[in-house]
């Protein structure tokens, strides 16, 4: 397996580098999820390609955020400095910068970041329909989740092995924006996930930290299972972490096999939240996984210093050539140096002379010969040419080694040739039309007479809870009834999640709210036309051309886009805005409440999770709990969106306005849609605007 480390700035690619990474990500700028990083410069990027790629070193540029209309140029610049200075795979989250690399550098590898949600062999064909040629694996998946979608991967798979996990799915988390205007989709994360919390008013704690995973002791079954990559998380650290990390990792795949007693100290050292786990990979969530980083902890100032002097060398990872000299009576002497890929560089210098007094030694020639030190190189084998009685000076012999390992550097760190296009135009914008308004429920009671007399447009229904509501009286009315996917749905969940399609489809749901492309076939499978929801992560306008060239009936954006960037997108499509009720800031494999009571009744909505749950922050705000599908849990915001209010909300070119009702009343629901239909109703109360004014850095 390919061995990826992080990099998070210069000196943690040499660190990784020499401590044994077979390739490194980095970014570059301020388009990848580690914005806070150093990360390298235009300046600095291309020299760090050469310097990787001299040692046999891969380089994966992050590119991995959403990238708004106004980013697409830059980013598109930097795609195409990335090709020609021979960055071998850029990795990506934004659909939209997915769909332009493949036009713009059509031979620049792209990678699907996890940051997609890629949680299902569905989820992997569909990313490698649209050009991927590795994904990158959710991190909450289990051993078997793993082996399943790499039996049958049209592309390579990619994993995390090491490194922090976030509480929520990563692509899915809008809490930090919400609170605190810090994007984690844009690389800000505020990590809200490592504050303290109150369960139902209970003793404050930290029900959102999870410790770092580690999974040392399950390489060979990686291996086994097909796993191409293993990655390990830090960009934000320091380098002497990542030298620890990537050492211990790099040393256990070379050697197959397990972690001793004192590699396994070292790594906690290193950075650990009261020690790590495994639960995800066992696919057994709870509190055991959950830990924090104690105030009192200190770097091993000690281990890192010793790592810190031995890669500082720079000698800890030389690639070995062969060099072949050529010492003959008036002829220039000539030095070949090639390594094992075939790569040959040649030198030439003065002839050498009649020994006056001392001559040339073969085993002299060849110990000058393999002084490669301060290079990249080493001399595996010496062969020499020399006829007896001939003199040449040590400046001169060094020079030759010099110059032919200074042009085999070069031709190891030259980038191929690639192509460059330009950008297709855009498909053209539908005209928007009149506004028509939807709203999702979340509970049975809340489909009313009363509410659908308002004549909402569509009305989403989530699956798993379809049995709840009775549909049949008003299926003669002009609404569609859209049922509405979960966003997270693994491949042992989905026979159960396609029998609650059937069943709705039977109810009377016309259509199908999609929140990850590889739900598009199940779509397919039911024959029911598709809606894209706000999990897509649709941010700019070559985002929704995608989703039209998917064949989505409609498009809902991103939550965090300000209004006047959604009335500047170009939508081809129809398009839609949540612009009333709790925001949903996470949704998270571990079940909260499941966690506090010790178990779940039912794997799904009874037990302690069928009850009123919240989250109390420590400046008193409440989030409600939802539970859904597969007894994961989303944490709502805690206020309601209210834009009913606002002249913006008509001037942005949408053709749909969703009302998302989760803890409302029936009758909250009906006077909330008269509000914003321009009939009399509610001001909301503890409302937030959300981000349509301010958005997000």
């Amino acid at each position: 397996m390919e061995l990826l480390a992080p990099a998070g700035h210069w000196e943690a690619m040499v660190a990784a580098v020499q401590n044994g990474a077979n390739a490194v990500y980095l970014g570059c700028g301020e388009l990848n999820a580690r914005r806070g990083a150093k990360n390298f410069s235009q300046e600095e990027l291309p020299r760090a390609v050469a310097y990787c790629h001299v040692r046999g070193v891969k380089v994966y540029l992050t590119v991995n955020t959403l990238t708004s209309d106004r980013e697409l140029p830059i980013a598109a610049e930097l795609l195409r400095q990335a090709s020609r200075w021979g960055v071998d795979a850029v990795i990506v989250q934004d659909w939209g910068l997915a769909a332009l690399a493949r036009e713009i550098v059509p031979d620049l590898p792209p990678h699907g970041s996890t940051q997609m949600t890629v949680h299902s062999l569905a989820g992997a064909r569909r990313a490698a329909e649209l050009g991927m040629e590795r994904v990158v694996l959710a991190r909450e998946l289990s051993r078997e989740d793993i082996r399943l979608i790499c039996r049958s991967s049209p592309v390579p798979v990619e994993v995390f092995a090491h490194g922090a996990l976030c509480m929520c799915w990563s692509g899915q988390c809008a809490m930090s924006a919400l609170i605190g205007q810090r994007s984690g989709n844009r690389g800000l994360c505020a990590q809200p996930c490592r504050l303290p919390y109150r369960l139902d008013g209970g003793p404050a704690g930290h029900p959102l930290s999870l410790k770092d995973m580690s999974l040392t002791s399950h390489l060979r079954e990686l291996r086994d299972m097909g796993v191409a990559s293993l990655k390990l998380e830090g960009r934000m650290k320091r380098p002497e972490y990542v030298a620890v990390v990537t050492g211990i990792y790099a040393r256990l795949l070379a050697e197959d096999r397990l972690p001793t007693a004192e590699e396994l100290e070292q790594l906690a050292l290193a950075f650990s939240r009261e020690g790590f786990t495994e639960g995800y990979w066992r696919g057994e969530t709870g509190p055991e996984m959950f830990g924090v980083r104690s105030e009192s902890a200190r770097a091993p100032e000690e281990l890192f210093r010793g790592v810190k002097a031995a890669y500082e060398k720079e000698n800890l990872r030389t690639v070995p050539v062969t060099l072949a000299a050529e010492l003959r009576r008036d002829r220039p002497c000539r030095l070949t140096a090639w390594d094992r890929e075939g790569r040959r560089a040649e030198a030439a210098g003065p002839a050498p002379e009649a020994a006056r007094s001392r001559p040339l030694e073969p085993e002299d020639v060849k110990a000058r010969l393999s002084k490669t030190g301060g290079t990249a190189f080493r001399a595996s084998e010496v062969r020499l040419e020399l006829e007896e009685g001939l003199a040449l000076s040590a400046g001169a012999i060094n020079g030759l080694r010099r110059e032919a390992l200074e042009q085999l550097a070069l031709l190891r760190a030259a980038p191929p040739e690639r192509r460059e296009n330009g950008a297709s135009p855009l498909p053209p914008a539908e005209p928007a039309g009149e506004l028509a308004f939807t709203v999702s429920l979340a509970r049975g009671e809340q489909l009313t007479k009363a509410l659908l007399d308002l004549g909402p447009r569509v009305v989403y229904l989530p699956a798993e809870r379809i049995e709840a509501f009775s549909l049949a009286s008003f299926l003669n009315r002009e609404i569609e009834f859209c049922a509405e996917l979960p966003r997270i749905c693994k491949d042992r969940e989905e026979p159960a999640l396609l029998r609650l399609l059937e069943q709705a489809r039977e109810r009377g749901c016309t259509s199908l709210a999609v929140q990850n492309l590889g739900q598009l076939a199940l779509a397919d499978r039911l024959g029911l036309p598709a809606r894209g929801d706000f999990a897509l992560n649709l941010f700019n306008s070559r985002s929704l051309a995608e989703a039209k060239r998917w064949g989505l009936l409609s498009a809902a954006v991103s939550l965090e886009l300000r209004w006047e960037q959604i009335r500047d997108l170009r939508r081809p499509l129809p398009c839609e805005a949540l612009v009333y009720g709790r925001l949903p800031l996470m949704v998270a494999e571990n079940c909260l409440v499941s966690n506090a009571a010790g178990g779940c009744a039912a794997k799904n909505l009874q037990g302690p999770c069928a009850k009123a749950h919240s989250l109390t922050d420590r400046r008193g705000e409440v989030f409600p709990l939802l539970s859904v599908f597969g007894c994961r849990t989303e944490i709502e915001n805690s206020r309601v969106l209210f834009l009913a209010d606002k002249p913006e909300l008509r001037r942005c070119g949408l053709r749909f306005a969703r009302l998302r009702f989760t803890t409302e009343t029936p009758e909250v629901c009906v006077r909330m849609l008269a509000r914003y239909m321009g009939q009399n109703g509610d001001t909301a109360e503890n409302y937030t605007r959300g981000l349509f004014y301010r958005g997000v850095e």
